[in-house]
């Protein structure tokens, strides 16, 4: 992948978490990765097909300059999240931010933190069994969609599906969801249990019927076996209600 390299961004600012830091300007340092596809660009010798790295710079330093923040880590994702937002046809960023005079007793060159996200084509099936099932649906679509770092693409059709597992007594509304992210797997796992419990999900009982259950199916093309989260989501090809959904938005899956 080609990438757009970004070295030594000094600007001066005031983040940190002591008072005086608040007030007091200090340099903040940035080295930025930017990978995007500019084989067109240098075809044509177009700036307008590629990432112009005068307008990123100029983007972190509005970044950087109108807030304060307590942390670099949340300086630098917000760089991150401001650089995606921007900038459509980047599909990776590793960000940098380094902070030479970081008020520390010891003696050092350097403090920083780095950030590297990617954008990911993730597929997800939801379904509800209890209260108003589409408008539940409806809802966490919705509150996908507004979080950030996730764009819903796709959506198939809502189905009717019987319960699955044995202990769901009642019928389920079920629909897949093709999603763009920049949140790393569990972080993308973190935001969905938030809308799950936003649309009042309660955890009580495994495959019981609740007002809404949200699961990664695919995310990219990685492989995830971990005591939270596997992905591709198991036994996904055997369950209807996940696979007639699915092959409606993304066929070339199966």
């Amino acid at each position: 992948m080609d990438k757009i390299l970004i070295r030594g961004l000094e600007i001066p600012a005031c983040h940190g978490v002591n008072p005086p830091e608040k007030v007091n300007l200090q340099p903040f340092i940035f080295d930025v990765d930017i990978a995007a596809d500019f084989y067109r660009a240098a075809k044509r010798d177009d700036l307008s097909l590629t990432v112009n790295y005068s307008s990123a710079c100029r983007l972190i330093t509005e970044v950087v300059s109108s807030n304060t923040f307590d942390l670099i880590e949340k300086l630098a994702y917000e760089c991150v999240f401001a650089l995606f937002e921007n900038f459509s046809s980047v599909s990776g960023i590793s960000l940098t931010v380094w902070k030479p005079q970081a008020p520390m007793k010891r003696k050092f060159s350097n403090v920083g933190v780095t950030v590297s996200l990617k954008r990911e084509s993730v597929y997800l099936s939801l379904g509800s069994s209890l209260g108003d099932k589409k408008a539940v649906l409806d809802t966490a679509i919705e509150k996908l969609n507004k979080t950030r770092g996730i764009s819903v693409q796709k959506v198939s059709e809502y189905i009717a599906t019987e319960p699955y597992g044995g202990v769901a007594k009642n019928e389920f509304l079920n629909c897949a969801v093709q999603i763009s992210t920049i949140l790393p797997p569990h972080t993308l796992l973190d935001e969905i249990q938030r809308i799950e419990a936003e649309c009042g999900r309660v955890r009580n009982k495994r495959w019981e019927d609740r007002t809404l259950d949200i699961d990664i199916i695919f995310y990219g093309d990685k492989t995830i076996r971990d005591e939270r989260l596997t992905v591709p989501h198991r036994d996904w090809n055997n369950r209807d209600f996940v696979k007639i959904p699915l092959k409606s938005i993304a066929p070339q899956l199966f």
